[in-house]
């Protein structure tokens, strides 16, 4: 069967040289938010101009891009998520001296996209994986916002001693996501809706675009951490490179 232009998945581009100071340089953060237990992904969908695209933003000052990520599904799709560890090819170092056991799932960027504002400002883009919250999370995120008037609640990391399996036993059969009305911050965000749907039907919404290959290379790697645990892995292997 032959391959469309739309569903070849993208290259990286030649490395580049650029600098800009902090008056022109704007950075955000985007995420792919799968449901475990029924292989789903969070997609959006702009109710006006009828585009599909994944949640992203500018991360908020001093807030740590994969934080920013995490805050900008909320808001954008009404999911409330945290990033997923994942087996993934990078080239960032292991820890000199770490506190913990290093382990070959990472929550690093799965793509970055660099796109210009203007003619003398650029704006760059950080893609993650994430999951949907377990119903006990959950609900104490939502106890805890409503304790204090409405306000975002950052959540807790992925247990480093569970497996996605053993995640995926705490949604129980029927579980569906809470997904929170109203969590949009502009009006342009409130003409956004969102919906789970199953991957190969969010990839081929979102076909032609780098979001298309984030929840690709995302679902590969989920799929990929469910084999290893599967099968046992050497703690302390990365996959840098």
């Amino acid at each position: 069967m032959a391959t469309s232009n739309s569903d070849r998945r993208p290259s990286s581009n030649n490395p580049v040289i650029a600098n800009f100071d902090s008056a022109h340089l704007t950075i955000a953060a985007g995420v792919a938010i799968f449901h475990l237990a029924t292989s789903r992904v969070v997609v959006c969908y702009h109710s006006t101009e009828q585009y599909w695209f994944l949640p992203k933003g500018r991360r908020d000052a001093g807030e740590d891009s994969g934080t920013g990520a995490e805050r900008e599904g909320f808001e954008e799709s009404g999911y409330r998520n945290r990033l997923l560890p994942i087996p993934l090819r990078h080239r960032q170092p292991k820890a000199h001296n770490p506190s913990v056991p290093a382990t070959p799932f990472v929550t690093e960027p799965v793509w970055t996209q660099l796109m210009p504002v203007s003619r003398s400002s650029q704006y760059i883009l950080f893609w993650y994986i994430a999951e949907t919250l377990p119903p006990d999370v959950e609900a104490q995120l939502s106890e805890q916002s409503e304790n204090q008037d409405g306000r975002y609640q950052i959540p807790p990391p992925f247990p480093r001693d569970t497996t996605l399996k053993e995640r995926a036993t705490l949604d129980q059969e029927g579980y569906e996501p809470v997904r929170h009305p109203n969590t949009g911050v502009n009006e342009e965000e409130a003409l956004y809706e969102s919906y789970l749907l199953p991957v190969e039907e969010a990839v081929h919404k979102l076909r032609g675009t780098v979001m298309a290959d984030v929840v690709r290379k995302g679902w590969e790697g989920i799929s990929a951490r469910k084999e290893m645990e599967e099968q046992g892995y050497e703690e302390g292997r990365d996959l840098a490179t």
